[in-house]
C-alpha cells in the first residue's frame, strides 16, 4: 500500500504540474491583455508548481521509505498544493492527498519477536 500510495501521489504531482502551467498561461494571457487579478492567477500558478513538484518528490521518496515522514509530507504538500496552487492543481492534489494517507497507513506491520 505504500508503494500504491507513493505512486498516487507521484502521478498527481505530474498532472498538477501540467495544471500549474495552464494556471501559469492563463494568467500570463490575462497580463498580456491587462486583465484585473492576472498577477493573482500567475502567482497560483507558481504555488502550484512548487507544491507539485514537491509532491513529485516526496511520492517518489515514499516508494521506497521505511518510515511515515514522506507519507505525511504528501499530506502537507498536497493540502498547501490545494489552497495555494489554484483550482485546476486543487483538484489533482485530492488525488495526492489519498497516496499520502496511503502511504502513511500502508506500512507493513513489523513482526513481533518472540522468545
Amino acid at each position: 500500500m505504500q508503494k500504491a500510495g507513493g505512486i498516487i501521489a507521484l502521478i498527481a504531482g505530474i498532472f498538477g504540474t501540467f495544471a500549474a502551467g495552464a494556471t501559469l498561461f492563463v494568467g500570463g494571457l490575462g497580463g498580456a491583455v491587462g486583465a484585473e487579478g492576472a498577477d493573482t492567477v500567475s502567482n497560483l500558478g507558481w504555488g502550484g508548481v512548487l507544491f507539485s513538484f514537491l509532491t513529485i518528490t516526496f511520492g517518489a521518496v515514499a516508494m521506497g521509505a521505511q518510515s511515515k515522514k514522506p507519507g505525511i509530507l504528501i499530506i502537507v504538500s498536497s493540502i498547501l498544493g490545494a489552497i495555494l496552487g489554484g483550482t485546476l492543481v486543487a483538484i489533482f492534489m485530492v488525488l495526492a492527498f489519498i497516496g499520502g494517507v496511503l502511504a502513511l497507513f500502508g506500512l507493513p506491520k513489523e513482526p513481533v519477536a518472540t522468545a
